[in-house]
């Protein structure tokens, strides 16, 4: 999958390294400039390590526990660096319930449901953010993606409903190619065990979402969660009055999409099968 991913460190761990090298360098009595002359690297250089602007590369660590006499603390320090963490906090609890859900009822308005994507498409949707990543941190964010797919096909996998606006395959995200193959990938997916899908036509004179994509699960002791998201945050929703609003808002749009075997029919003719 690309190139070999070269790690982002997380940025409060860079200003606790360079706290620590700013302890030691004062310890051990170099001014920022003196311990720049000696590493033949720029006073700015120093500066910018000990306000966690910029990481501290392994091959100055090793120099500078040398002439700081920190007996490999900073390299230490380096090696262990936690990586940026690519998927937000407001993401992770819903991630792991997403693992373990019994049941998962999916609306989506904009994009292909995470777990319908394909390679292609994922990274056409990662390609798409503004602003940009680079390419490394595509490649990760991915292959997180994909394996999340595995959910459907696990020994006993959820009971997992999606609802998608037919506008999404009208669209051409990633060029025809990746298209294509992401209509084929929702084709098989309708035949999974488990997974209905529906589609939600065009032309509509109502319709019950109009709020946008919210997603709805059943854990395993039975607990009903809804999750949404916005451009720049989330809400993980326990609220049973609030969930029951969302779960009514479900119904409806079941009830208003193409059923499953129509969505199949429609899948097929847009393949030309």
């Amino acid at each position: 999958m690309g190139s070999r991913r070269r790690p982002q460190k997380n940025a409060s761990a860079r200003k606790l390294v360079g706290a620590l090298l700013a302890l030691h360098r004062e310890a051990a009595g170099f001014t920022q400039r003196t311990l720049a002359d000696r590493v033949a690297a720029s006073e700015d250089h120093i500066a910018s390590i000990e306000q966690g602007r910029r990481a501290l590369k392994m091959d100055m660590a090793v120099l500078l526990d040398e002439i700081l006499s920190t007996r490999r603390t900073l390299e230490t320090a380096v090696d262990n660096m936690p990586e940026v963490d690519l998927v937000p906090r407001f993401a992770e609890e819903y991630l792991d319930r997403e693992r373990e859900a019994l049941s998962i009822s999916w609306y989506e308005a904009f994009v292909v449901p995470g777990l319908l994507q394909t390679e292609a498409y994922a990274r056409a949707v990662f390609r798409s953010r503004v602003p940009v990543y680079d390419e490394d941190s595509i490649e990760q964010l991915v292959a997180m993606r994909i394996e999340r797919r595995e959910i459907l096909h696990r020994k006993q996998p959820p009971m997992a409903n999606f609802v998608i606006w037919e506008a999404m395959l009208s669209d051409r995200l990633g060029g025809p190619n990746v298209h294509v193959e992401q209509v084929r990938h929702l084709r098989k997916c309708a035949d999974l065990p488990g997974v209905s899908l529906q589609i939600l036509p065009l032309g509509r004179t109502t319709h019950a979402a109009l709020d946008g994509p919210f997603i709805l699960l059943e854990t395993p002791d039975h607990q009903r969660l809804a999750y949404t998201e916005t451009q720049r945050g989330s809400h993980l929703i326990a609220d049973l009055d609030e969930v029951a609003i969302l779960n009514q808002k479900y119904a409806m749009l079941r009830t208003h999409a193409r059923d499953p075997e129509e969505t199949k029919g429609l899948l097929d003719r847009l393949l030309g099968e």
